[in-house]
């Protein structure tokens, strides 16, 4: 089916930025919602999509679970055509729909890749990575991650075998969803996504000039 796009930020802007959710989490989660909306703020212009099996949940009682990553590819494709972006467009999304779109970055020749809370391994399965195609990554990409992300830590992170095109934004004590325990580090989640859009704001800017070439190709 065609995706819908939830739309955040201003009409004319400078960059986009695709997102895709979770496995487990529709487009307009609260996680999803907050980032999406602080994004918008610092100037991007936010588009947010579902995977068809997470859409159908909205019309079907039973609950259809992901599938492979891998096989979702074609639809983050459709998606990035659909949505006919203008100007430099970087794809991305949360956990999942970061990883499916770090498989086709380099193919699509996006401006950029945005990944937040990447999904390095199963919780639990350490050794399982899921990072054999960041090593050869040439999409210039931002990971922004929580140091307890059940996910990859970054005390984990830092064995793994990573492009030289991948930077990482390490938020203190956050979570999957970035989220911090204010008691024990002493910042909010207003404090992590104000960081993360403003860091996200400042990397695109270094990495894709205004009227850049690259975008939907």
């Amino acid at each position: 089916m065609a995706p819908n796009f939830l739309i955040d930020g201003p009409d004319k802007p400078k960059r986009s930025i695709l997102l895709a959710h979770g496995a487990g989490a529709p487009m307009d989660s609260p996680a999803m919602t907050a980032i999406a909306k602080s994004l918008a703020e610092v100037g991007f212009r936010v588009a947010r999509f579902e995977f068809d099996y997470m859409a159908s949940r909205r019309t079907s009682s039973g609950r259809k679970p992901p599938p492979r990553a891998e096989t979702l590819k074609p639809e983050y494709v459709a998606a990035i055509a659909a949505l006919k972006a203008r100007g430099p467009l970087i794809i991305g999304g949360k956990s999942m729909g970061g990883r499916v779109a770090s498989m086709i970055a380099d193919e699509r020749h996006t401006a950029g890749l945005l990944c937040l809370g990447y999904p390095f391994h199963p919780v639990g399965k350490p050794t399982q990575l899921r990072t054999a195609h960041l090593a050869e990554l040439k999409t210039p990409t931002l990971i922004v991650q929580g140091t307890r992300d059940p996910f990859g830590t970054s005390d984990e992170a830092a064995t793994y075998k990573l492009s030289k095109a991948i930077k990482i934004l390490w938020l203190e004590d956050g979570d999957h969803d970035l989220r911090p325990r204010k008691a024990v580090s002493g910042f909010s989640m207003a404090d992590h996504l104000k960081t993360m859009a403003e860091a996200t704001a400042a990397w695109a800017a270094s990495v894709i000039p205004t009227g850049a070439e690259r975008s939907e190709a």
